[in-house]
């Protein structure tokens, strides 16, 4: 149970005009920067990414981007970020995304977001980290993930105790509170006893 200094969020590289998602994202930026929170992000200057980051600079704010050199190449890293890492592949920027950060944040996202999630939630199950992940849920963008989740823990492919390891709030204020109180108790005897009750 740490306060957050650098928080690592994960979120599409499109955007698409929503204005409840633009206005979460102003909130997310401004709850960061008065707490002082340093964001780690993807680096890109593109897509919901690029509006968090010019939103959290606007607020002299500070950000880490991390993104691999062939997007670098594409020119869609952000040139105004306070320190850019460039990483050889996507492995390596995952991992250092990782290891810059005292927790993670889910934005509304595709394919990449989605498997950025599941890999540090995966990790935080098998005890491989023990930082929160809070998924910021605007306009029930996630709901249907939720639904999900509950579907493995019915189905007893998922302990209940590692379902709620995420946090799964629409206001980045209450995220950000309840992450800096987060303490993991991942349940990881699955592979022992094969019990998912």
């Amino acid at each position: 149970m740490n306060k957050l200094k650098s928080v690592c969020v994960y979120c599409g590289s499109n955007f698409n005009g929503d204005l409840q998602l633009r206005n979460a994202i102003k909130q997310l930026a401004e709850t960061l920067v008065k707490q002082e929170i340093r964001l780690v992000y993807g680096g890109g200057s593109v897509g919901v990414m690029g509006v968090l980051a010019d939103d959290v600079l606007a607020l002299n704010g500070l950000v880490t981007g991390v993104i691999p050199q062939f997007l670098m190449d594409k020119e869609v890293g952000h040139k105004g970020v306070t320190e850019m890492i460039v990483t050889e592949n996507m492995h390596q920027r995952k991992q250092k995304m990782a290891d810059l950060s005292d927790g993670f944040i889910i934005l509304p996202g595709g394919f990449g977001t989605l498997e950025e999630f599941f890999e540090v939630l995966t990790w935080l199950q098998l005890g491989l980290h023990n930082k929160p992940i809070g998924v910021l849920n605007v306009n029930g963008f996630y709901d249907p993930l939720f639904v999900q989740m509950e579907m493995m823990v019915q189905s007893r492919f998922l302990k209940p105790a590692n379902r709620d390891l995420v946090f799964n709030e629409a206001d980045a204020k209450i995220l950000i509170e309840k992450m800096d109180d987060f303490s993991a108790v991942p349940d990881e005897v699955w592979f022992r006893d094969r019990n998912l009750s």
